[in-house]
């Protein structure tokens, strides 16, 4: 009976310890990830936005929705929270709140991001484009 309990309490031991250890990593690789964000170019951003991002996104204030939500105030917002558009049921429980550090991650791949979400689109895989669309974002957005 000893060995049972003692067996059961280092396992749960072992078990806290690894929780608490990995959360600690997850939030270490987190912030490492948000320091590494390159210096974005806004001009750069829009050029891109127009291209790639524009057929489905408006960006003015009271602007309309399209295939994918209108953007105005975005950063601070969280993810499928704005009246009017139809999110997907992932988006809505995603958790996610629109920050520099959470778009640099989801614009890699949305759908890697947020599976299940309605966004199709492939995403910046070059960092450097990323940084700029979001550097055209906190500037058209707000």
């Amino acid at each position: 009976y000893q060995r049972r309990v003692r067996g059961w309490i280092k396992s749960s031991q072992n078990r806290i310890f690894y929780f608490v250890t990995t959360s600690i990593f997850r939030r270490a690789a987190r912030e490492v990830r948000n320091m590494s964000i390159p210096e974005g170019n806004a001009d750069s951003g829009e050029k891109l936005f127009k291209g790639r991002c524009a057929q489905c996104h408006t960006l003015e204030k009271g602007g309309s929705n399209k295939q994918g939500p209108n953007l105005y105030g975005l950063f601070g917002r969280k993810a499928g929270t704005l009246p009017g558009y139809s999110y997907s049921a992932a988006n809505k429980n995603s958790g996610v709140t629109w920050e520099e550090g959470t778009l640099f991650e989801y614009l890699i791949d949305p759908k890697k991001y947020i599976p299940k979400t309605k966004m199709n689109f492939p995403g910046f895989k070059k960092p450097q484009e990323r940084a700029d669309v979001i550097a055209y974002l906190k500037k058209a957005t707000q």
